[in-house]
């Protein structure tokens, strides 16, 4: 199935502008972070989480007062579907200690609270605890896994692709980053563990799929040499539509059934993947692309480069005799000539 008959968009015609909602878009979630800070998951920030299903509903409000007597700022949220009545409470990690004791009195604290403040029965559906040392740890891991990720993408390209491109895919891949994690400021996600596995798996998609069509423009450079760049990156980029928007969409449908389906463990995760799916796609086609042809500026040549196929060359023009002497002299003959 062909979903596209030779398709002649213009896409490079829009490349400002999408320049520019790039920019707001990243510029708002720096503004956030400025302000709010970036929110760090359990995993990287330690403390303990405890997630409690209650046999009958009961608010938000009710809950928080129970255990509003603990020490730290604490975090209730609804976990799951609403008429499970399953609660989500955090606590930040206040114990400087990495041992097992210290670890498990925050989540005893939590229960504890929870049945004096003579809320209905409930169960302990799962408890969380990661210590201020680990957390470090998995905090300095992720940066560093990231980091040697983009390092390592710009190695490749740099060796595959001319220099012009090799920028452009890795202000493509930043953009990506930036963009998907002004989205989680803007949703309120956490940064965990998880996210940063989404992270990492949509730089390497948006990356691959950069290269797709880079490696288009590559092969049409050679056949449309007399054309200007951006011609050559937008006829590529229709080549290669199809592909695109196959991959991405049947990545984006899986990845939202994960998202609805998946339960509130891999919410994030899965969000994170919509995110970058859609924004790597868009980078692809417009930010690196748009690069590219900034830093090559490739132009239109003004001489002719070679005769059209199927036509002979050009013959070279003689060249004028010179002033005052004939072009050739009647009767003289030639050396070694034989006299008639």
């Amino acid at each position: 199935m062909q979903l596209f008959q030779t398709p002649n968009f213009d896409f490079i015609r829009w490349r400002w502008y999408a320049i520019g909602l790039s920019l707001l878009v990243i510029i708002a979630g720096l503004a956030l972070v400025a302000t709010r800070g970036v929110p760090l998951g359990i995993d990287f920030s330690g403390g303990t989480i405890v997630i409690v299903k209650f046999d009958q509903p009961v608010t938000a409000e009710r809950v928080r007062q129970a255990v509003d007597s603990l020490p730290g700022e604490k975090v209730v949220q609804q976990y799951g579907d609403p008429g499970e009545a399953q609660w989500m409470i955090r606590l930040p990690q206040v114990q400087a200690s990495e041992q097992g004791t210290s670890l498990e009195q925050g989540s005893q604290q939590i229960v504890q609270s929870l049945q004096k403040a003579g809320l209905p029965s409930f169960e302990v559906i799962s408890t969380e605890i990661v210590g201020p040392v680990i957390g470090a740890e998995l905090q300095r891991r992720g940066v560093y896994a990231t980091l040697a990720s983009i390092v390592a993408i710009t190695l490749y390209i740099a060796f595959r692709f001319r220099f012009s491109f090799a920028v452009g895919a890795i202000a493509a891949t930043f953009h990506d980053i930036f963009v998907t994690l002004a989205f989680l400021m803007f949703f309120g996600y956490e940064l965990s563990l998880n996210v940063v596995a989404a992270i990492l798996t949509i730089t390497g998609y948006s990356v691959n799929d950069t290269i797709v069509i880079f490696d288009r423009v590559r092969e049409n450079l050679r056949s449309m040499r007399r054309e200007p760049l951006e011609q050559v990156v937008n006829t590529s980029v229709n080549q290669t539509l199809a592909r695109t928007v196959i991959t991405a969409g049947t990545t984006f449908l899986s990845v939202l059934s994960l998202y609805l389906f998946g339960g509130e463990v891999l919410r994030g995760f899965a969000f994170t993947m919509l995110v970058g799916i859609i924004s790597g796609t868009y980078s692809t086609v417009f930010i690196a692309s748009a690069i590219a042809i900034i830093l090559s500026h490739r132009r239109r040549p003004t001489t002719a480069v070679s005769a059209a196929p199927g036509r002979p060359e050009a013959r070279p023009a003689r060249p004028e005799a010179r002033p005052g002497r004939p072009e050739t002299r009647p009767g003289r003959k030639t050396r070694g000539a034989r006299a008639s």
